[in-house]
């Protein structure tokens, strides 16, 4: 693989912005220096007035292969992804058939060896009749294991107790956790379809999938990692309530119980159903303004760990039926870090601790291998933005398949102009290099 030394950038990593050289080769940084010269054959790329951050890690994606591929497909999906400055995801296991045997978890990891431009790894699904196939799983190769404790397609919802105790006191890996209890969402469902049928108004949503379902259930996860030392990352917490579950105190190589806030939890509010109606329809559900405001300072206090996306598209058709056929979820991975780089330009965060809470947290949460951080000898999964260009989201420039975003017509103040994976230009001048393909990621 050729060299290639990335020149006059600011480097944005552990805590610290500073202008460096960096020289690529072999797929890993060789070296990071105010001033690098080589002999022989390379490349150059004048990066002077960019940023240059660690590859986006994204720890909750759902690229809906197999089975629902009118959706989306890992090779779409991934390709919006590096043109959001992603070069790693990890990918959910409610596809169909839902990811819930050995085999069927493998044949997932050749599709992603195939067709994906970025980095990548799967998610073991869990169910109430699978422990014996989920202990098999080997935490060197796979992410986690991927817990519903509410609502999900096909068997993947586990609310059997004595299923979920054996869960969290033999499964020696990470679990992740949806938390939101079904016997509440029921209840509350039950209500509103006796009065309006199917066709609910959209702004009851946050109030059917409620901060009580969301609190009982994270609570009582929380609960049982506490009891047996399980390794616990629960996924888009959604209310204020849910902050004070979570340690801000320990470092997070220490925490054994950790969190996660999406993009959608942190930009929009219930004001915001009037406009976009089921296109922001997720679960949990996108609430009050002030649970969006506790998310968003939650994670700069540290409460919250990570920052990702939970990308999870629909067709347009699919999103415009009646509230209860419409399917919750949307897609993300290409505009996750500009809006949060819109907050940075809104002096509502630093770059430093987006690089913090987007790159080197998942890193260290997941303990991913060699990757996450600017440093030599690591895998080169790097990404330039200029923060003095803008671009306006529309059906034009958007890569997911669905053609579409909750973020079209927003003009964010920052363009991503160049994605590396593993050392190897994907993405530059709005375009993907379809030549590439990422690695499967590692652990420790």
């Amino acid at each position: 693989m050729q060299k290639l030394i990335i020149r006059n950038a600011q480097l944005v990593n552990e805590g610290k912005i500073f202008s460096s050289d960096v020289l690529l080769a072999d797929g890993r940084i060789k070296k990071i220096d105010g001033s690098i010269s080589v002999s022989g054959q390379h490349e150059e790329i004048d990066a002077s007035g960019l940023y240059l951050f660690p590859g986006v890690i994204d720890d909750q994606v759902h690229f809906r292969e197999p089975g629902l591929t009118h959706k989306g497909t890992i090779h779409t999906e991934s390709a919006a992804a590096v043109a959001g400055g992603i070069t790693s995801f990890m990918e959910m296991p409610n596809t169909v058939p839902n990811t819930l045997t050995q085999a069927l978890l493998e044949a997932k990891y050749a599709i992603g060896a195939r067709d994906s431009f970025a980095n990548y790894s799967f998610f073991m699904g869990a169910s109430n009749n699978n422990l014996e196939e989920v202990l098999k799983t080997d935490p060197g190769n796979v992410c986690g294991v991927k817990v519903f404790m509410g609502s999900s397609t096909g068997d993947m919802l586990v609310d059997n107790e004595a299923t979920l105790e054996k869960l969290f006191s033999r499964c020696p890996m990470l679990i992740a956790t949806h938390c939101e209890d079904e016997s509440t969402i029921r209840q509350n469902l039950a209500e509103y379809k006796g009065k309006y049928g199917d066709d609910i108004p959209v702004r009851f949503h946050p109030l059917i999938r409620n901060d009580e379902a969301c609190y009982k259930s994270s609570s009582a996860a929380v609960g049982l990692a506490r009891k047996h030392g399980t390794r616990l990352h629960i996924l888009h917490i959604s209310t204020a309530r849910e902050i004070g579950l979570f340690d801000n105190t320990a470092p997070l190589s220490q925490k054994k119980i950790t969190a996660e806030a999406c993009i959608h939890h942190m930009w929009f509010s219930d004001h915001d159903y009037e406009q976009l109606g089921n296109f922001i329809k997720w679960n949990p559900a996108i609430k009050t303004a002030a649970d969006r405001d506790a998310v968003f300072q939650g994670m700069l206090d540290d409460h919250i760990d990570i920052i990702a996306t939970d990308h999870a598209p629909h067709t347009t058709e699919e999103k415009q039926q009646l509230y209860t056929k419409a399917p919750s979820g949307g897609p993300l991975v290409q505009h996750s870090l500009p809006a949060m780089l819109e907050f940075y330009h809104r002096g509502k965060i630093t770059l430093e601790k987006i690089a913090e809470k987007m790159c080197h947290a998942p890193a260290v949460c997941f303990r991913i291998a060699e990757r996450g951080f600017i440093r030599e000898a690591y895998h080169a999964d790097l990404v330039l933005v200029d923060l003095r260009r803008e671009q306006t989201v529309t059906k034009e420039n958007i890569l997911a398949k669905c053609k579409w975003s909750p973020f079209e017509g927003v003009t964010f103040h920052s363009v991503i102009t160049h994605t590396f994976v593993n050392g190897q230009l994907v993405y530059a001048a709005g375009k993907v290099n379809q030549h590439v393909r990422g690695q499967r990621l590692k652990f420790q």
